[in-house]
């Protein structure tokens, strides 16, 4: 049996705590009639369905109705030596599975950060692949695995596929370059490491997105000089809809409007 907390959506090994760490933390929260937790079977049970949508060629927008936890979109990145399921979904079905399975199955579960690891070994051990996790977010997995492997700076698991820390978020938040992507100008699969926001212009830096804590102009202006560095095209944030088509100038804006406000060059404004 997977068990998950039903607010973040990641699994947890038993004996379960009184409450999900990953909830506790400043970054997200535990909900007023307290934790709860579920499992992967009791969604099963509930008619829990798993969507899967092709987003562009090569990569496939994965969702659950009803939403699970946080409510991540992943994205199923598809290359010549097999697949990368990157913010895996908080849930798995076998239906989902025999879906992934026809696209090519997996070689790697990676997650943006620890509020997406969602059922990462489950989806792993359902279809033989490797999970990656950043060294520096390590303290956060709630459910020891032998297939989990640790990253570090820079992995390339597969090709044209490369998974890149920024920090930021937490300290291990990275980001997908994906060569192939947008007709091969490259997509950013960028999780909230840095978010893409509704009006598909611009983009958010934050500690904490549900408890509004900005990251500071250092470390924003540190995000998006490591961005610059990158080849892309299109942005993918960890939301259903969240795509950026700008995504270049569309970082640097977003970073300057970011750093204007919060060191206070707009307080006449307020």
């Amino acid at each position: 049996m997977t068990i998950l907390c039903a607010t973040c959506g990641v699994e947890t090994a038993e004996p379960l705590p009184e409450t999900c760490r990953i909830c506790a933390d400043e970054r997200q929260w535990v909900p007023f009639h307290g934790q709860i937790w579920t499992s992967t079977e009791e969604h099963a049970a509930a008619g829990m369905r798993i969507d899967v949508v092709e987003e562009e060629p090569g990569a496939w927008g994965l969702t659950s109705d009803p939403a699970v936890g946080i409510g991540q979109r992943s994205i199923l990145v598809q290359t010549d030596e097999g697949n990368l399921l990157w913010d895996p979904l908080g849930t798995i079905t076998d239906a989902a599975v025999e879906e992934v399975r026809e696209l090519g199955g997996l070689a790697v579960v990676a997650a943006s950060h620890p509020h997406m690891f969602g059922v990462q070994c489950a989806w792993a051990d359902a279809l033989d692949a490797r999970v990656l996790v950043s060294a520096r977010d390590e303290s956060w997995i709630a459910r020891p695995h032998d297939r989990i492997e640790l990253w570090h700076d820079e992995v390339a698991p597969l090709p044209g596929v490369r998974l890149i820390r920024f920090g930021g978020h937490f300290p291990g938040a990275g980001v997908v370059e994906w060569a192939a992507g947008s007709g091969g100008e490259g997509s950013l699969l960028a999780g909230d490491t840095m978010q893409p926001k509704p009006d598909r212009a611009s983009l958010g830096f934050m500690r904490s997105y549900p408890n509004n804590i900005p990251l500071s102009a250092q470390v924003v202006r540190r995000l998006a000089d490591q961005a610059g560095g990158l080849r892309f095209k299109r942005i993918y944030g960890n939301i259903p809809g969240q795509v950026i088509e700008d995504g270049p100038p569309a970082v640097a804006r977003s970073a300057e409007r970011h750093i204007a406000w919060v060191t206070g060059q707009h307080d006449d404004l307020t």
